[in-house]
């Protein structure tokens, strides 16, 4: 057990002694024109929220998922002109700002309009696209609201982070501001009476009312707010990247290619008329298979680590259990948001690693399940009577062989059904590594509220997926709790 520990220290000293060096190295990179990094990789990386049709939404086309949409079309084109591969990078869009600063996409095309607050993280291309907002209300409220002062002390839905946010901050007064994270949650909460107006890009809009006939656009409602740009966003200094897209984007203005790229959404949109569950299945499938990977994982390896932290914990050298005590109260005294967003975007910015939303979802589950974990086994471990110790000592049993052959089999058996609500919860937090582009469960459901203009059908799917797999695994527990009751 002494080695154990000593190696252990040895471990922790050389990573954080090594932690300084990654850091300096992945910032140094970043001094370099990105177009240097995608003509080297040979693949332009492009971050989205496919959840805003018709600039960008996913479909499902002969089994497989399908991005489309005017700014798909457009980062196509660019990826084409320069001769790279195209890779699309789904996720929420108010993560997009932090995924081009740590490097793990190249630009953002994603119907962003170049604020002064984004002005001041990142570098716009020329204007490819100019749209108005305008205000979207129930069909029943028509009469009720037929200008901006009808909406002083009413509650207004916008998307957070986006131009819609600024435009209900600065013309209205005494108004109740709803930010959502997504489109879909914002349409549903108006369909729902939780707001009584949205403010909403026209073109998307547009495309909500032909699915939502039980809404419209507040016709005498007008913003002061003039037609604003929608740019291409890069990251800072580099003009090679920033010469390259603006000469895709003059040859898109010139030869009038948003008019064919807008036909092409309608025609992608409207192309599959078969009912929700064949058009849509596979992306629930898809869901299933990656949240039960990620929930798997991150118990089986959470179950590893758990065991080292708790018998770190355990031990008589001081160093180690207060190491332990620090990584089991820090991560439980976190978020598991907050954690998640620490991993995908630190292993980035800080060690220069360039790992997938799948495997860094994953570590972070990991690590939060393992400090969770170590309590247990923990737990199981201290119920185990110290005479079991003693007698297995008095045999002549080392420490290795007493903990091996005695005590963690006995506590195994006690800490199974803990372990087991542990799984449990995981496979409902797994959810959480959605707001990276993980497409579990969740995350399809979101993508399918964006494609389907439907925000609530998805929602229910999704509870009684999770509700499936849940339940499926709480009757396993209770069946392998009762075969191990047997040697009782």
């Amino acid at each position: 057990m002494k080695y154990i520990q000593k190696l252990i220290i040895i471990t922790v000293i050389a990573i954080m002694s090594v932690l300084p060096l990654y850091h300096s190295n992945a910032y140094a990179k970043d001094n370099s024109d990105q177009w240097d990094k995608i003509k080297e990789r040979g693949e332009l990386r492009v971050g989205l929220s496919a959840d805003y049709a018709p600039y960008e939404f996913e479909k499902n086309e002969h089994g497989k998922t399908k991005y489309s949409g005017i700014d798909v079309e457009i980062a196509k084109k660019i990826a084409k002109d320069n001769h790279v591969k195209l890779k699309i990078v789904n996720m929420q869009f108010d993560s997009l700002l932090g995924a081009i600063k740590t490097g793990k996409i190249d630009m953002i095309i994603s119907g962003m309009t170049p604020s002064p607050e984004r002005k001041k993280e990142v570098d716009f291309s020329n204007a490819y696209l100019q749209a108005d907002e305008k205000m979207l209300i129930r069909k029943s409220d028509a009469d009720k609201y037929k200008k901006k002062e009808d909406f002083n002390n009413k509650k207004l839905g916008v998307q957070k982070q986006t131009d819609q946010e600024k435009v209900a901050k600065s013309e209205f007064e005494n108004v109740d501001i709803h930010s959502l994270t997504r489109i879909p949650e914002v349409i549903l909460s108006l369909k729902s009476n939780k707001v009584d107006g949205m403010i909403i890009e026209g073109p998307v809009g547009e495309a909500y009312l032909k699915q939502n006939p039980e809404l419209q656009f507040a016709k005498g409602v007008k913003f002061n707010e003039p037609s604003k740009d929608t740019s291409i966003a890069l990251p800072k200094n580099s003009p090679e990247l920033m010469k390259r897209v603006n000469a895709s984007i003059k040859d898109v203005k010139d030869n009038n290619l948003i008019a064919k790229y807008k036909d092409k959404a309608a025609e992608d949109l409207a192309s599959d008329n078969s009912n929700f569950f064949t058009k849509y299945g596979s992306f629930f499938l898809k869901g299933i298979k990656n949240t039960v990977l990620v929930s798997a994982i991150g118990v089986l390896a959470g179950s590893l680590f758990g065991a080292i932290i708790a018998l770190c914990k355990l031990s008589s050298f001081k160093p180690l259990r207060w190491l332990a005590s620090i990584y089991i109260e820090f991560l439980r005294g976190t978020p598991l948001l907050v954690q998640v967003f620490l991993v995908y975007f630190g292993t980035t910015a800080a060690l220069g690693l360039d790992m997938s939303a799948l495997i860094c979802g994953t570590i972070a589950l990991v690590i939060n399940s393992s400090a969770y974990i170590a309590e247990i086994i923990r737990a199981g471990i201290n119920a185990v009577d110290k005479g079991q110790t003693e007698a297995a000592r008095s045999l002549g049993l080392n420490y290795r062989q007493t903990m091996s052959s005695i005590i963690l089999p006995q506590a195994i058996k006690n800490i199974l059904p803990a372990l087991g609500n542990e799984f449990v919860t995981l496979i409902k937090e797994s959810s959480i590594v959605s707001v990276i582009g993980v497409s579990e469960i969740m995350f399809n459901a979101q993508v399918v509220q964006g494609a389907s203009f439907d925000p609530f059908t998805p929602l229910l799917v999704a509870a009684l997926l999770y509700f499936v797999l849940t339940f499926t695994l709480s009757r396993l527990l209770y069946f392998v709790e009762g075969r191990l009751k047997v040697s009782d």
